[in-house]
């Protein structure tokens, strides 16, 4: 398969950028039973195209976003294993990167103000405001970065038979905030299979919680941002909120 990178960019960075995402892939490669794309070549800019591109291999079979295994508590538990399987990687002494998703959940204040501007039409802001309000101010506690996914959305993980088969997007794999990849449980899963995925992963009340803030932060920015662009991806954000508001812990 062959990804070309959208947006406009120099050249060398977004060179830097491919090899980056080639090697986070190859450290997650065989290291869990599911299956993952493995980088193949980086391309020259050329005539048709004037920025360097990847190829990787192909992973056959229906993402989560077609086949939603929400309900599906046997799905929960391979999803625990994955999570638990990228966690055990070493980080190499590394910490999160200091971008995105995944360090100190107040650095991201001024993205919320952003959605919660555009989303006024949308959404009932006011209460989604005070939800963030609390959620921002949640400790870190004393846990060390491990490596996570980063974003384990539907439409990044392979379904087969209401189980997990594979994991798409493997270029972001790096050192973050243990609970970054708990978004899961809001992104992908119902009440039951959600509380089996916590008791796999033997969260406790504060990762949870956090866990709970990175898919609230996540959700907000997908509603308003792909409200005419991506209408599937604006209401995957709607149903992870609503899910959000109706959990109580």
């Amino acid at each position: 398969m062959a990804r070309f990178p959208l947006r406009p960019g120099n050249a060398a960075s977004v060179r830097r950028r491919l090899e980056s995402e080639a090697a986070a892939a190859r450290l997650l490669a065989g290291r869990t039973r599911f299956a993952t794309p493995e980088p193949v070549a980086i391309g020259e800019p050329g005539a048709g195209y004037p920025l360097p591109w990847a190829v990787q291999t192909w992973l056959p079979g229906v993402t989560a976003a077609e086949d939603d295994p929400g309900g599906s508590v046997a799905f929960a538990h391979d999803l625990a294993e994955f999570i638990s399987g990228v966690r055990a990687i070493s980080t190499g002494g590394r910490a999160f990167g200091g971008s995105g998703r995944g360090g100190d959940l107040r650095s991201h204040d001024g993205w919320m103000q952003t959605c919660f501007e555009r989303s006024g039409q949308l959404l009932d802001v006011p209460r989604l405001r005070r939800m963030w309000e609390a959620m921002r101010q949640l400790p870190r506690g004393t846990a060390g970065d491990v490596m996570s996914h980063g974003d384990l959305i539907p439409g990044n993980l392979i379904v087969s038979a209401g189980r997990l088969a594979g994991i798409l997007d493997t270029g972001d794999v790096a050192p973050a905030d243990p609970a970054l990849d708990l978004v899961a449980a809001w992104h992908l899963l119902g009440d039951g299979p959600r509380q089996a995925l916590r008791g796999d992963l033997s969260c406790g009340d504060l990762e949870w919680e956090r866990g709970r803030a990175w898919a609230f932060e996540q959700a907000m920015g997908l509603v308003w941002y792909y409200a005419d662009s991506n209408p599937a991806m604006s209401r995957l954000g709607r149903r992870t909120l609503d899910r959000i508001l109706a959990s109580t812990s």
